[in-house]
């Protein structure tokens, strides 16, 4: 079988600081990916880029920064990135094909196995998916964030057995190492915390939105579904692959998990929660490290008005998110009963089908 590679580029590493594509850039890429089909493997391209691309040729003097500017650069921005792409990859007889995805493909879980089937086709008559995000019609407040999140949802959709997340950076660093000299680079990380996600900068240029931060995010949901993780740069032939083989230069995430199931992966990562539960502490250890299901006895407080079968999230004690989960009750049932055993809940309603507020296999940690 095939090892699965999926690689994401940002802005940064495709156009220069002023705008318009940097071919140069497009071209190396294309041939590294190539190695990668000569090699035996099977990438897959997150590329990010097309308003970067556009915004030049549309007659922007800088990247804009209203909406339907940035929509109208991308639509313009992102013909000229596939043409590149096609070109390049021409050169190396590799066959490519557009691919644009917005959030709310993912948010529907009968839209994500179409788009599923379709990459599956794609990879199976070798033909390498060139994936973006759908800027033209994308809204800001549900953007993947420089396409770093996307390339970790396309990971876990595809069951990939990498994700090599490609900057402008040699990986991870204590510090930034652009404005502390005695930073030091992370070779390996076992788990990421928040205080790493706290200490990771913003935005690493003027072209892109993504930085550090959107990266060590990506990287935990990839992680979290079973997919080791790079983050680094490429700079001379032949590095992509060596990245791959595990001597890159820059940072390798591991992961004890196994492949997240495809439900889970909805759940934790791209539904949208219409409500929140505050939970007791013993209901938070069940949860968390018991694999136990939700009582109505560990519910101490409810917001929202969400309804049966919605997706809601839960803290714990000190408003710590724990995770999310497919509720068995209306918000009004759930404030009548909650607090209560479930012999007094059968009490108050005829409830006794479902007694779990929500059941195990509805639930997903986020710790």
């Amino acid at each position: 079988m095939l090892h699965r590679i999926v690689v994401k580029i940002g802005s940064s590493s495709l156009t220069s600081p002023e705008g318009g594509l940097n071919e140069e850039a497009t071209r190396f890429l294309a041939a590294e990916l190539a190695s990668l089909v000569q090699a035996g493997y099977q990438p897959v391209l997150v590329t990010s880029g097309a308003v970067a691309a556009g915004f030049r040729e549309i007659g922007y003097e800088q990247r804009p920064k209203l909406l339907h500017e940035k929509q109208a650069a991308a639509a313009v921005g992102q013909a000229l990135l596939m043409q590149a792409y096609r070109e390049a990859f021409a050169e190396h007889a590799v066959r490519s094909a557009q691919v644009l995805l917005t959030r709310a493909d993912f948010n529907s879980r009968k839209r994500m196995g179409n788009a599923s089937m379709a990459l599956e086709e794609l990879l199976k008559q070798k033909v390498i998916p060139v994936i973006n995000e759908n800027d033209t019609v994308s809204v800001d407040e549900l953007k993947f964030g420089d396409n770093d999140t996307l390339s970790a949802l396309v990971a876990n959709l595809l069951k990939a057995d990498h994700l090599l997340i490609l900057t402008d950076m040699d990986g991870l660093y204590t510090q930034d190492p652009r404005i502390d000299p005695a930073a030091v680079r992370i070779s390996r990380v076992e788990e990421i915390t928040e205080e790493m996600l706290q200490a990771a900068g913003g935005a690493g240029s003027s072209v892109g939105t993504g930085g550090m931060r959107s990266k060590l995010e990506a990287a935990r949901i990839a992680t979290r579904g079973g997919i080791p993780v790079f983050v680094g740069r490429i700079l001379h032939p032949g590095e992509l692959l060596t990245a791959v083989r595990g001597d890159g230069h820059g940072t390798y995430f591991s992961t004890s998990s196994s492949n997240l199931p495809r439900k889970k992966q909805w759940l934790g990562f791209l539904s949208t929660p219409l409500g929140r539960l505050y939970v007791d502490e013993g209901a938070a250890e069940a949860l968390v490290h018991g694999g136990r299901s939700l009582l109505p006895v560990g519910v101490k407080q409810v917001e929202g008005a969400f309804h049966a079968g919605d997706v809601v999230e839960v803290y714990g004690p000190g408003e710590s998110t724990l995770g999310r989960g497919i509720v068995n009750y209306d918000a009004e049932e759930l404030n009548t009963i909650k607090g209560l055993s479930s012999s007094d809940v059968v009490k108050q309603i005829d409830v006794v089908h479902r007694l779990e507020v929500i059941h195990r296999d509805e639930w997903i940690s986020l710790k």
